[in-house]
């Protein structure tokens, strides 16, 4: 199968994220392409140490490297793997075996979380938010999904969108896409409060532009009700959804600003250096 792994400035995780991939893989069984998305460090040297293809582009963007990445790759099924996230080669075996499944276009992991460093606060708006998306998850969020060459069909080219993950989930039918039990993504979330209202900045700007895309999301929006139930059933506590809530406040207001100013985060990565440290 092919990898395509987009990179900007990825120079501390890549390195150890690629052994992690190639370990215990026979020569050639994965074919991986990192792309250097305008980088400043050295993102690209340590991919190359690491015996894998590596392309340069100097145009930022992460749907620009996704299609210069899946322009290299040789085979289907393709993965398409974020730098900061880790996934074994074992996942990657059991992720290409679910596409091969009758009907099934595009698949993804289930997510492990690495919370270590993060604050009090973050763990909790972390909890709260996982738990209230997990249901309708899929191929978004997980920094990994995989397309069957009929799938990719759907997707590639990959127009100049914010969430990639986000269009490849809206792409298809829940029939046909997976997520896979046997595989994993080890990905690590906002530390900082801060760092976590950038990212949902950037998702909520995604979103409405696939909404405008007319590509709308089959699971519909997060409703205060889905928040009740968890409260009811004690799988959180009232503490942990006042810290959820006054952070979404502040998710929507910041969206809303960035919307009045004209910002777009198309062509920027959003990177959250802290964190970007070896599991």
């Amino acid at each position: 199968m092919s990898v395509v792994v987009p990179a900007h400035n990825e120079e501390g995780v890549l390195a150890g994220n690629l052994a992690r991939l190639l370990d215990g893989t026979a020569p050639g069984e994965f074919d991986v392409v990192v792309v250097a998305n305008a980088c400043t460090d050295g993102t690209a040297e340590a991919a190359r140490r690491a015996g894998v293809r590596v392309l340069e582009t100097a145009t930022p963007g992460k749907a620009n490297a996704l299609r210069i990445g899946d322009e290299a790759c040789r085979t289907f099924p393709r993965v398409y793997m974020d730098a900061d996230v880790v996934l074994t080669a074992e996942s990657v075996r059991a992720l290409v075996a679910a596409a091969a499944r009758p009907g099934v276009l595009a698949c993804a992991p289930v997510p492990r979380w690495d919370l270590d460093g993060a604050s009090a606060i973050s763990r909790r708006v972390h909890k709260v938010h996982d738990l209230l998306i997990a249901p309708s998850r899929a191929l978004s969020g997980v920094g990994v999904y995989v397309l069957t060459e009929e799938g990719h069909a759907r997707v590639f080219p990959m127009p100049d969108v914010i969430s990639d993950d986000g269009l490849v989930h809206r792409t298809f039918a829940a029939e046909e896409r997976a997520v896979v039990a046997g595989a994993w993504s080890l990905v690590r979330p906002a530390r900082t409060v801060r760092a976590h209202l950038r990212r949902r900045v950037r998702v909520r700007q995604g979103n409405r532009e696939l909404d405008a895309l007319g590509l709308p999301l089959a699971e519909g929006r997060l409703e205060l009700g889905a928040l009740r139930a968890l409260m009811a059933r004690r799988a959180v506590t009232r503490l942990d959804a006042a810290c959820y809530l006054a952070v979404l406040a502040l998710d929507r207001a910041l969206t809303r600003l960035r919307a009045l100013s004209g910002g777009s985060s198309r062509r920027h990565w959003g990177t959250d250096t802290g964190s970007r440290v070896q599991a």
